[in-house]
């Protein structure tokens, strides 16, 4: 009977996990042997930390039972109070925090859904699909989503290394484009010199463009698609909002209707021709004026004012001016340099800085105060993060 009843017990007992706990010593040889790791940082002190972790160790179990081997998926978090040397290296900002990692490397985007173990197991099962969709003949390629961007591969093999390096571009980038490929004899038409990778881009109008690097070099071929992936001007919606606020760069937006793709492509040709040079000092964006309504009147406008650019500096909103004088050459740039400067900000409160005045006109110290920041507001809600106001607080 005592057989009996441990045999029930251990039939019935389901599978727990310990969370891997990581530290300097540990972190790299874990993480960069994981197809897939979650991490939770988090703090002790955090209430926000001690209600995600019965929840966190619960859907571990989850997804154990459904990925048992060591290493096809690790949960695992870092007490960032004893070990602030990671949370420096991964820029914690808030606790808790959860990112995903593949093959040791860090993902852009971190997990922001629902902190439940059924989102959290969702999550992992996601991840975990196969980024690549196999295409079984050319005639498919009519029906993709022109509104995506897509990245399309042609293989002679699956088990080449050719698709090996493109469907672990494929795991890290799927987020950002739709990945598809065909192989053997459905793909040989488009093989005419041999394996290759096509990008075609959301803008029916735009060409595509065939990748021209060493498809076995994971570099060359993940810094071609990124690329590709993650256009110079991105829209900012409702849904990416708090992850292009954590970013910390300040704003440019260029306030559109949906419909207007003509303002688009100019504002975005005037970028890539302007401001290039600018590209990680300030995020380029443009957004729904139908969605975005509040932050239009913050600057005293509406939908009906639209196309209009305005800079969101996270303290106050300035207004570019007339939107056709984005095609004045260096007028975009200037816009970005006295915000740089402090000139936009100072000439909210005190008038035209003295060299902008015309001789003879006197200046007038003129008291007004720029609109406040609307898109701050999207930043992490402090009902589910302690958010750490100063970095030395790590």
């Amino acid at each position: 009977m005592a057989l009996m009843a441990f045999l029930v017990t251990w039939v019935f007992t389901p599978v727990t996990t310990e969370i891997t706990s990581l530290d300097s010593e540990n972190i790299d040889e874990i993480l960069n042997n994981a197809d897939v790791a979650l991490v939770n940082f988090y703090a002790d002190w955090c209430r926000f930390s001690q209600m995600l972790h019965p929840i966190f160790e619960e859907a571990s179990n989850v997804i154990k039972e459904e990925y048992p081997n060591a290493n096809q998926v690790v949960f695992a978090r870092v007490d960032c109070d004893q070990h602030s040397d990671i949370a420096q290296r991964y820029r914690i900002s808030k606790y808790p925090t959860l990112k995903l990692f593949r093959n040791g490397m860090m993902m852009k985007r971190e997990y922001r859904g629902q902190r439940s173990v059924k989102a959290l197991a969702d999550y992992i099962r996601q991840q975990k699909s196969d980024p690549v969709q196999e295409l079984h003949s050319l005639e498919e390629i009519t029906a993709i989503d022109r509104n995506k961007i897509n990245i399309i591969g042609y293989f002679e093999q699956k088990d080449s290394d050719n698709y090996k390096v493109f469907e672990r571009v494929a795991s890290i980038l799927h987020d950002d484009c739709v990945f598809f490929a065909a192989f053997g004899s459905v793909s040989k038409p488009e093989r005419y010199s041999g394996d290759n990778i096509i990008y075609k881009p959301s803008l029916l109008s735009a060409p595509d463009m065939v990748y021209l690097g060493s498809m076995t070099n994971f570099d060359l071929t993940f810094n071609w698609i990124q690329d590709k992936c993650v256009p110079l001007v991105r829209e900012i919606t409702f849904e990416n909002g708090e992850e292009l606020t954590e970013e910390g760069l300040p704003f440019l937006i260029l306030f559109h209707m949906k419909d207007d793709a003509d303002s688009l492509e100019i504002f975005q040709n005037e970028v890539a021709r302007q401001l290039i040079s600018e590209k990680g000092t300030i995020n380029f964006l443009h957004a729904d004026c139908d969605k975005f309504r509040h932050p239009l009147l913050h600057i005293q406008k509406t939908p009906a004012d639209c196309p209009v650019i305005a800079i969101d500096s996270f303290r106050h909103m300035y207004v570019f001016g007339d939107f056709k004088d984005v095609l004045v050459p260096g007028k975009l740039k200037q816009f970005i340099f006295d915000l740089h400067s402090g000139k936009l900000h100072r000439e909210f409160h005190h008038g035209p800085d003295p060299t902008d005045i015309a001789p003879g006109q006197e200046s007038q110290d003129v008291a007004s105060s720029p609109p406040e920041s609307s898109f701050q507001k999207l930043a992490p809600s402090e009902y589910r993060y302690t958010l750490l106001r100063d970095r030395d607080e790590l």
